[in-house]
Formats: structure tokens, sequence, C-alpha cells
């Protein structure tokens, strides 16, 4: 079911129409195939890059789309309505150009961004490590300078497009504590580069998530994204716009389950009536739209804030908490909705009900969301 948007603009509107023309042609019909047989899409996202919509946030001057955060917000919404693990894609690549375009120099700008906001290239984020997830100022991942260049060595892991991304936003070591972090812009084939097998995940099977291993792998300094102990400063603002990233996607989710589910709901009958006919089943049927409507509300409070200038850092962490569990619940919800039929993979609920699980972990577990937002109610 099409989503009635409020849209700032005719250019908007029409932005959205063409991405669900495309999503409902080029997405709809493989989602199935590919997270099944655990491939990855070759051919989708070339497709999103000529069609513009794998930089819509980003100036035009650079090559992006010039579009308002709340606009894209609402495109990545309608591609993880057909395909979830996609549209995570989708945002990590967002948010992996988000450095460079912020804190990298002219020179840097003009070397590196024509090509990651015209489709060509597809970016991954590389924060995690095996030891620091949510504490990102553990991570031990280094790099140390040699002469013009830092020999990197180390680990990093929960890597989005592992193996497959043609550039990684790195974060590794170079001096001590939480000061001693600074952000590198690596290219997918540098030498000494090397991947895990992907991980045998739960949900969003056709998108690879491996480890990333470094052994004295040498990059210019002239890679070095920002100023030296600058990273954490980097990543963090990063992660705001990737938290609102991942609210549109948990809330896309959860609308195609919804959908699912009311779809379901008018065609199966019992006791001589359409199910959904029944009291109780349409009571739940009116709390999973509600949580949605919610969901979506939140973050796009916290992206108009974002465009209009204004600070929006618990914003983001509210709209992150509330859409991640909104798309747990209701997709828990559907399965329900379908009864026996809805545990098995006869039907998309099974897996949307995988897939939601992970939105409340990345780009910060819903625990430290709660934690951002508890310290933004500490009056001094």
């Amino acid at each position: 079911m099409a989503v009635d948007r409020l849209l700032p603009s005719e250019d908007a509107e029409n932005l959205i129409a063409l991405t669900r023309e495309i999503a409902d042609k080029v997405l709809d019909p493989v989602v199935d195939a590919h997270e099944k047989a655990e491939t990855y899409p070759d051919g989708v996202f070339p497709a999103l890059g000529a069609a513009g919509l794998l930089s819509l946030p980003q100036p035009e001057e650079w090559g992006g789309g010039g579009q308002p955060f709340e606009v894209y917000l609402q495109v990545l919404e309608e591609i993880a309505a057909r395909w979830a693990a996609v549209a995570v894609a989708v945002s990590v690549h967002s948010l992996s150009s988000h450095p460079l375009l912020m804190f990298g120099t002219d020179e840097q700008r003009k070397r590196w961004l024509p090509g990651m906001l015209s489709g060509e290239q597809i970016g991954a984020y590389s924060l995690s490590e095996p030891q620091a997830g949510s504490d990102a100022a553990a991570l031990r991942c280094a790099a140390k300078p040699e002469g013009d260049d830092y020999v990197l060595n180390g680990s990093k892991s929960w890597i989005t497009h592992g193996g497959v991304a043609d550039f990684y936003t790195l974060f590794a070591r170079t001096g001590e504590g939480s000061r001693g972090i600074s952000c590198f812009l690596v290219p997918g084939d540098l030498p000494g580069l090397s991947f895990g097998k992907p991980e045998e995940k739960m949900g969003l099977h056709a998108v690879p998530t491996t480890a990333a291993f470094y052994d004295n792998a040498r990059i210019g300094s002239d890679r070095r994204i920002g100023d030296e102990g600058q990273g954490l400063q980097i990543a963090f603002s990063a992660l705001d716009s990737g938290r609102l990233g991942i609210a549109a996607v948990a809330t896309g989710l959860a609308q195609a389950a919804l959908d699912e589910a009311v779809r379901y709901a008018n065609e199966r009958t019992t006791f001589g009536r359409k199910i959904i006919d029944h009291q109780g089943l349409g009571f739940l049927l009116a709390d999973m739209a509600a949580a949605v409507t919610t969901a979506r509300a939140t973050y796009l409070d916290a992206a108009r804030r974002r465009d209009a200038g204004r600070p929006y850092s618990e914003q983001a962490s509210v709209a992150k908490l509330v859409a991640t569990d909104a798309a747990m619940k209701v997709t828990t919800d559907a399965v329900q909705v379908f009864g026996g039929v809805g545990y098995t993979r006869d039907f998309r609920v099974e897996r949307y009900m995988r897939e939601a699980k992970i939105m409340q972990i990345f780009e910060g577990t819903n625990q430290i969301q709660r934690l951002v937002i508890a310290r933004g109610l500490v009056t001094s």
C-alpha cells in the first residue's frame, strides 16, 4: 500500500514516485530469490546509482541530489519496504561518504566525492571491532605513521558490504585514548587488506557482512580525513545521520509487514467472516498501524531539525529507538496475524521478523540510544 506522504515540493513527490517505480520493477521481483539463496544482487546498486538514489542528501556541487534529509529518508523508507538489506546498504553508503563531505579538504572532495556520489562506487563504514562495538573508543586497529604514509594493522568487524564495497571509511588508532583515533578513506583493493567469510546472519542475507584484516597495509597520508586524532568526532557526527537512516529503514520494514498483514486479513476468512472483521484482530492491526505512523513521525521530526540546522542528536536517538522497537513489534504481530503459516517461509512476514531484530542493534544498540536520551535530560 502506497504511503500518503506530505512532501515539501513537487520535485520531492516526483522523486518518491520514481523510487516506487524502481523499487517495484527492480527490487521486488528478485528480493525473495536472493534472500533465500543468500546471493549478492549484482546490478541492483548500479541501477539505484544511475537513478541518483545513492547520493540524494549530498550537495549538487559535488554530484549529489541536493535533497532535504527528510526527503532522502522517505526514499530510503520506500526502498526498505521492498528490500531491507538493500536499504541498509544505501544508508551505510551515505554514512560512509559523510566524513569526506564534512571533514575532507577541497582537494580530497574534488578527487573522491564525484565517484562516490555518481553511483559508480559503493561505500562501507568500518568502525566496529570484535572488542569495540558500542564502546568505539576501545578500538585497537592501528595506523602507524611511516614517512608520508600510514601502515595499517589490525581487524575490523561487522562491515556491511564488506569485501564488495569500492571504498571503506576506516577508523584506526594513531595515538592514545579517545583522542588517538583518526579517519581514513581506504580503497577496496588496497594491498594488505583482506576479508573474512560473510557472517551467517539471521537476516539481511543478500548483502554480505564481514570482518576486515589489515596486514601491513600501506596508505598515503593524503587519505586521512580530518586532523589526526579527530576520528571519534567524525564518527559520531556521521552516526547521528546514520541512526536516522536506520530509523527510516525500520519504518519501511514495518510498513511492509503491516501491508502484508492487512492484505492477508482481508483475504482470510474464519467463522464466515474476514479475519479483519474480528474485533480482536482488527485492534491488533490498528495498533500496528499506529506504531508505523509514530515511527515515521519521529524520524521526520529529527530530519526536519537537521535540515533546519538545529541540534538533532537526541531526536535521532529517539527516532532510532522508537522506529526499530516498532519494527520488531509490528513484524512479530504480522506473523501472529498469519497464524501458523506465518511461521513458514511461504510468506514474507517471517523474513521481516528476522530482519527487524538487527535494527535494534546496529548504529548503536537501543540501550545506547536510551543512554543518549537520558543524558539529554540531565540539567546542569
